[in-house]
């Protein structure tokens, strides 16, 4: 396996766990309710996603409210997943690898 084989590999994992966590994090919000602030896996999530999250607010206009950029980071990372998918693929086929 080469090295850029597998950096898009463990590119495209991080990015599926943080997908992931972003989906879980809603779920268990719309779950509790108002008390999601002292629910310990909630604050998990929170600290998992806080990286993209941050990152997609940096990058975003300030005319995007708050409350929407989770959404938006997620759909950020759902096109990426697809496009690292497509990168891992033409690197399976250019070495001739059945991935």
């Amino acid at each position: 396996m080469s090295i850029e084989l597998l950096s898009v590999s463990v590119l495209r994992t991080l990015v599926e766990v943080a997908m992931l966590c972003l989906l879980g994090q809603g779920v268990v919000g719309l779950l509790s309710g108002a008390a999601r602030t002292s629910n310990p896996i909630y604050g998990l999530f929170l600290i998992v996603t806080r990286p993209p999250v941050q990152g997609m607010r940096f990058l975003m206009p300030r005319l995007i409210a708050d409350k929407h950029i989770p959404f938006v980071t997620f759909f950020v990372l759902f096109w990426l997943w697809i496009v690292l998918a497509y990168v891992k693929r033409s690197f399976c086929q250019a070495s001739g690898l059945v991935c």
